[in-house]
């Protein structure tokens, strides 16, 4: 009894904290602007079978597709298992659906394999990670904490998964010796190798059972209330991040509606006048982003196939737009921390323009889509470097001079070029 107060306690607590960290990251998105990302709803759902569940666009590099696929699927399924171990844990039986025979054999059959799996892929990825040393994986932006964030992620799943074999193994052994409650269920194609090293000492195998089991579910409680802190959180927001997202084509750029309305008025005085006031134009902090660019940054897997992808950082440029999307998350976080302390926002002398992305990072894009073409669960880094792009012209008059020329020249010829009007047709004299 004691050990099911102890497991019931441990569990309720995990919940309601992962509970708490949930609403703090909902009400962080919710500081964004109102956007209207509903319609299309059969849309919206293929989208987010084929990206979030399906990966679809991750399978653009085969090989850590692959590995990436056996980990994700893995990971879930077996954690299908944690309702047998929770019930298990608050009544203090012991694999309470054996009942269903062949099945359940089945089941834990499959989910051997599947925790194999991943065991491998995870020790494939942190070679790559830090033996190999993947571009992609070590950015100037993934020093520090980001890059012991994943470490930690791939060492726990590893972890859980030796502990789930490991129970399993002296589970196996426990049946074969007929100690009850180790009713022969299940089937171990992994495991039963296992058990070759344990010895057959009934109390040192119950040890070894029952701690893997605690560690077990111990681990994946903790796990649980690690992802709202980590990058890992795209395991929960992949999907509905994939199913608001735009589906307009690439490329296709929004007016914004203030300044329509104004043009429009001075244009054409008997328009109905512009009614929404204008607070800001573009975007210097996060609270001028949308829902879905503060959705975007929270659902970042810092995978960096943006960041490969983008041609200003091949040339040497400071733009990375995996660190925009990081950026934009850890300001949020401040902005959010500050409500949680003060309860009201204050002026901290902080804003995402600036304080964290440069005016040079944000005149370094093409705005040629690499980054969202190549995004895995279709972030879009664009939206917001055009967000600060307008403020800087529109607020701070802050543009390089290439583009003030241009500016100039709309102004006084009507063209972007430096040619007078009257001069535009000369090239046929020539």
């Amino acid at each position: 009894m004691i050990g099911q107060f102890i497991f019931l306690t441990l569990f309720v607590l995990s919940l309601l904290f992962f509970l708490r960290n949930a609403r703090r990251i909902f009400r962080n998105i919710q500081l964004g602007k109102k956007e209207n990302r509903g319609g299309s709803k059969s849309e919206r759902i293929k989208q987010m079978l084929l990206i979030a569940f399906g990966q679809k666009k991750m399978f653009k590099k085969p090989i850590p597709a692959v590995l990436h696929l056996f980990v994700y699927l893995g990971f879930c399924i077996i954690n299908l298992e944690m309702l047998e171990i929770v019930i298990d844990g608050i009544f203090g039986t012991h694999r309470i659906f054996s009942f269903i025979g062949p099945i359940y054999n089945a089941l834990i059959y499959t989910f051997e394999f599947l925790a194999f799996f991943v065991l491998i892929g995870c020790i494939l990825f942190l070679i790559r990670r830090n033996v190999l040393q993947i571009y992609r994986l070590n950015g100037k932006e993934l020093v520090k904490w980001p890059k012991t964030d994943a470490n930690i992620i791939l060492i726990t799943e590893i972890l859980l998964m030796s502990a789930f074999l490991l129970m399993n193994g002296a589970d196996f052994n426990l049946q074969q010796l007929g100690h009850d409650p180790y009713l022969k269920a299940g089937s171990f194609p992994i495991s039963q190798y296992v058990s070759t090293i344990l010895p057959n000492d009934i109390s040192i195998l119950t040890y070894i059972e029952r701690f893997c089991w605690w560690f077990h579910i111990v681990g994946v409680l903790l796990f649980l209330n690690y992802l709202p802190f980590s990058k890992h959180l795209h395991i929960v927001l992949a999907f509905p991040n994939a199913y608001f997202s735009n589906l307009e084509p690439k490329g296709k750029f929004q007016n914004m509606a203030t300044v329509t309305a104004e043009v429009r008025y001075m244009l054409n005085p008997s328009s109905p006048a512009p009614s929404e006031s204008i607070s800001r134009f573009g975007v210097k902090d996060v609270t001028d982003l949308t829902w879905k660019n503060l959705l975007d940054a929270y659902s970042c897997t810092e995978c960096g196939r943006c960041t490969a992808a983008c041609p200003a950082n091949i040339t040497g440029k400071r733009l990375s737009p995996r660190k925009i999307m990081m950026d934009t998350r850890d300001r949020l976080e401040e902005v959010g921390r500050i409500l949680d302390k003060q309860g009201t926002m204050i002026d901290d002398n902080k804003s995402l323009f600036e304080s964290y992305v440069s005016e040079e990072e944000i005149w370094a894009c093409t705005t040629c889509n690499a980054c969202v073409e190549q995004c895995p669960i279709n972030i879009n880094p664009l939206e917001i470097i055009m967000g600060l792009r307008q403020y800087a012209v529109m607020e701070n008059s802050q543009a390089p001079a290439s583009i003030n020329a241009m500016f100039n020249n709309l102004e006084n010829n009507g063209a972007p070029w430096k040619y007078a009007q009257a001069d535009r047709a000369n090239w046929r004299n020539v």
